[in-house]
């Protein structure tokens, strides 16, 4: 795999990720759910992801920046799975914090798309040829207008995480099933 190959499928991961987190603004927003507290640490596992691939796309592909993505995919799939169980309730029907999507609830999704994460990272670490350090791996890191618009993209993500979790929470602890928010009622 050459340099360029693994930038590009890179910038794929920060544009799928940055899909997930519209989609789950597009839920809270457009349909009124608000996000809960673990859901929020899902989205902040999600940027996490979104970093490590940022710093691939910045500073050339390195395993340091894989690791960033892999231990956040690995958090959030802890998340996921901690809110998977709390609402497992054999008998009781369809149960589950907030609506679905395609059958599925989100933190349902968020740990197929951590557990995806985690297993291409894995495969990608095969390839050594994308870590050299080879001139099209050094014009890897010139940044283009693309690029430029999806960084733009998730730091616009990441500074509305900030501002609508603050509005949610307060700067104390999140509700636990949050209904509106606190900041502005």
């Amino acid at each position: 795999m050459t340099p360029l190959l693994a930038t590009r499928i890179n910038l794929i991961g920060v544009l799928g990720i940055s899909g997930v987190l519209l989609g789950a603004y597009y839920v809270q927003f457009v349909e009124g759910e608000f996000p809960c507290p673990l859901c929020l640490l899902q989205r902040l596992a999600m940027l996490g992801v979104a970093l490590g691939a940022m710093l691939n796309l910045r500073y050339g592909i390195h395993t340091r920046h894989y690791g960033v993505s892999l231990v956040s995919a690995v958090f959030g799939a802890c998340v996921s799975t901690r809110q998977i169980l709390l609402h497992i309730v054999p008998g009781a029907g369809p149960s589950g914090f907030g609506s679905s999507v395609m059958g599925l609830h989100l933190y349902t999704w968020a740990l197929i798309v951590f557990a995806t994460v985690i297993l291409l990272i894995g495969i990608m670490m095969f390839f050594e040829t994308q870590f050299e350090d080879s001139s099209e791996n050094r014009s890897a890191k010139s940044i283009g207008w693309f690029v430029k618009a999806v960084f733009f993209l998730v730091v616009l993500i990441a500074a509305a995480n900030v501002v609508t979790t603050f509005l949610e929470c307060g700067i104390g602890q999140c509700p636990d099933n949050p209904i509106s928010y606190k900041e502005l009622f």
